[in-house]
């Protein structure tokens, strides 16, 4: 199973400060050693907004904007997509990649996404259809989903 790991945080670092080149060379260990195991499809970091740019599709019309997104609190920073055999095993890759910023850039805030991937022999329609249908089973305003905090 593909899942892609999103890494979003502030795009100013006045309270982090930048990320220490410690966490940086303790990621490029972490990918090193799960490539080797085979699990590391692909993963890289994003330059700043400001080099950036967002279409939007708006009204039938297409609005591009370009960068910096002063607006936005959070930007994805970085992306990792790993193929492992469980959400289990993404969920811990994913912890062990958070336990580094905890102990190497112990200001920072942020948060990652964990997503799995749509498969070559998945039905995508099918399933976004039986998506839309529990939706609307609910009313609408979705299920909201058992958050669990770890130490």
């Amino acid at each position: 199973m593909r899942y892609m790991i999103i890494v979003r945080g502030s795009e100013n670092f006045a309270a982090s400060g930048p990320p220490p080149a410690a966490l940086v060379e303790a990621i490029d260990r972490l990918g090193a050693e799960a490539a080797r195991k085979g699990t590391m499809v692909s993963f890289g970091g994003l330059k700043p907004t400001s080099s950036g740019a967002r279409m939007r599709l708006t009204k039938g019309k297409i609005v591009t904007t370009d960068g910096p997104f002063t607006e936005s609190k959070e930007v994805i920073g970085g992306f990792s997509i790993l193929n492992v055999a469980s959400r289990e095993e993404a969920l811990e890759e994913a912890r062990t990649f958070m336990e580094l910023h905890r102990v190497h850039w112990p200001n920072w805030e942020g948060e990652i996404e964990i997503r799995q991937m749509y498969e070559e022999e998945d039905d995508v329609r099918e399933v976004q259809i039986e998506a839309n249908r529990a939706l609307e089973h609910v009313g609408g305003g979705g299920v909201q989903p058992a958050t669990r905090q770890s130490t």
